[in-house]
């Protein structure tokens, strides 16, 4: 019986208490939880259902908690139910239905854990989206891994997601990464204002074997081959390096595209539609302050040029008529600021920006060995690049490292530590639980020892403590996943998967699956074998849910 199978049934059991006195079910909630409590001498599970309801119910919550434990005890599967303070229901399951879960499990595969909780919700998660001018840096890295593995989360929880990286291949940024490449082929040192780092001359290079007579051609001409060839090269090299991380994109949307579509001028048109453009020293101006921002924004500048903020709302806008009802963005600590300008744009549409717009703010990272931060990249000039960080980890340790704390504070990953192989390395504590599982299963084939036909399962066999833990917290994933995507909180996960392996090795410790010599083979050690397997399950599923593997051997 998993939580959400007993939430179901707690339910259920105040339905007919409701019933038998005669009273309104109206103020019965949709749903409930249970939750594991801390002290496990208090049981199983625990619900504070009857100290919800006592008040709407009209009657006190301990004695409506007496109620729903006597006809809590009359359904299968609950063991014993004790009532504790105002009015605690601690629940004990039977061995039986406790034990059940782990065939449950096994038999789900790849889809244990999934719940159609966001169904209906139509997502566009855009992350990463460094400018074309340089490698992806560490920052951007953060934000690769804890926006693929929020994705993956959205998609098991029921969400419609669509993945998107924001290619800015327009203005001033382009105009400096242009100029440094041409100097750069001249062997002229870039411009003050340019870009640094080995990379400029390697694109440099690559340019001028595309177009050989680059350097030949008029100065206007030749900076747009550099601006043209040049943005395309490196931002083949970031894709590639993403993928090489495992992160692939639905969409690469180019900002370019905005401006030759015309859809600053539709997202004027728009704004103006709503009234909340006027024009003041000769610029087009939105009046974002009408919704809580610190100034209005500049949309068109007195010269006709656009300014990045039109570009901005037009991106919005496009995201919306492309039927998604919710646009989430992740930025790094340095858009704070970002967030009320884009809050106000979204109401100026006429949108629900507390609906309809999210924006996540990352926190920086920095890389430590022996104590001190790792000194910049040569090839980017002035930061890590996702290059050096895979290098350093490996792409499963540091897609791990980075998803396992909240994104909304500064990490220090210490190298020496992420690449140990001792478990005080979370991922090798996690991943040694996947390989030892596996081995298991493979030790269990080669002696004959199978799980048999589910049906032929006895599930009352798993009675031991420790079984009884690695149960309890194989029945917490659906939630932990849930709560991870609904809270865009990937390192819940994380943390979770370290809690199962503690469980795992504690069960492996005290509970053996594999007979010894020629001791004959019982049902004891075939219903081992299918909780062996159900822990292999959730390991695998929750790893793939942060893009990280789940090794057969190590």
């Amino acid at each position: 019986m998993t939580p959400a199978d007993l939430a179901i049934t707690v339910l259920d059991a105040a339905r007919a208490v409701f019933a038998a006195r005669g009273i309104d079910a109206t103020v019965l909630p949709a749903t409930t939880t249970v939750e594991r409590p801390r002290n496990p001498e208090h049981g199983d599970y625990a619900s504070t259902l009857a100290m919800q309801l006592g008040k709407r119910a009209g009657v006190a919550p301990r004695e409506l908690a007496t109620a729903l434990a006597e006809e809590l005890g009359r359904r299968a599967g609950i063991k014993s139910v004790e009532i504790a303070g105002p009015g605690f229901l601690n629940i004990r399951l039977d061995a039986d239905a406790a034990g059940q879960l782990a065939r449950d499990i096994v038999l789900a595969a790849g889809a244990y854990g999934h719940t159609p909780r966001l169904t209906g919700q139509r997502i566009n998660l855009e992350f990463v989206s460094a400018n074309p001018t340089g490698p992806v840096h560490i920052g951007g890295v953060r934000w690769a891994a804890v926006g693929d593995a929020l994705a993956r989360l959205l998609r098991a929880s029921g969400a419609d997601v669509g993945t998107e990286y924001y290619f800015n291949d327009a203005g001033s940024q382009i105009d400096r990464f242009a100029k440094s490449l041409y100097a750069s082929a001249k062997g002229e040192p870039v411009p003050e204002d340019g870009y640094g780092g080995e990379y400029i001359a390697d694109i440099a290079a690559a340019v001028l074997a595309a177009v050989p007579d680059a350097l030949l051609r008029p100065e206007a001409e030749a900076l747009e081959v550099f601006r043209v060839e040049g943005v395309q090269l490196m931002f083949a090299e970031i894709k590639a390096s993403l993928s090489q991380f495992g992160v692939h994109f639905d969409t690469y949307f180019n900002e370019k595209d905005l401006h030759d579509r015309g859809e600053l001028d539709e997202a004027l048109v728009r704004l103006r539609e709503q009234g909340h453009i006027f024009e003041a020293d000769g610029a087009t101006w939105l009046r974002t302050t009408d919704f809580g921002d610190d100034k209005d924004r500049v949309l068109r500048k007195s010269d006709g040029d656009w300014t990045y903020f039109a570009a901005d709302c037009a991106y919005y806008l496009d995201k919306r008529k492309r039927g998604f009802d919710r646009v989430v963005i992740m930025l790094g600590a340095d858009h704070h600021g970002y967030i009320g300008r884009m809050k106000a744009m979204a109401a100026c549409f006429g949108d629900d920006p507390a609906t309809n717009l999210e924006i996540l703010i990352g926190q920086m990272v920095n890389l430590v060995r022996d104590g001190e931060p790792l000194r910049m990249s040569k090839r980017a000039g002035t930061v890590i690049t996702l290059e050096d960080f895979v290098d350093a980890l490996g792409v499963d340790a540091a897609r791990y490292a980075l998803a396992r704390y909240s994104s909304d504070s500064s990490i220090d990953i210490d190298i020496d530590l992420w690449t140990r192989a001792t478990r005080d390395n979370p991922v090798y504590y996690v991943q040694y639980v996947a390989a030892r599982t596996a081995a298991v299963a493979r030790n269990a084939a080669e002696v004959g020892l199978t799980r048999g036909e589910p049906d032929a399962f006895q599930p009352g066999l798993l009675s031991h403590e420790k079984e009884n833990d690695l149960l309890k917290a194989l029945g917490e994933y659906p939630a932990v996943v849930a709560s991870a995507a609904e809270l865009r909180e990937p390192h819940r996960v994380a943390r979770y998967l370290e809690e199962v392996a503690g469980a795992y090795h504690r069960f492996y410790d005290k509970c053996r699956v594999l007979p010894m010599g020629d001791e004959p083979i019982s049902d004891l050690q075939r219903a081992r074998l299918w909780l062996n397997d159900a822990t292999r399950t959730v390991i695998a599923n929750g790893l793939s849910l942060l893009g990280v593997s789940a090794p057969e051997r190590m």
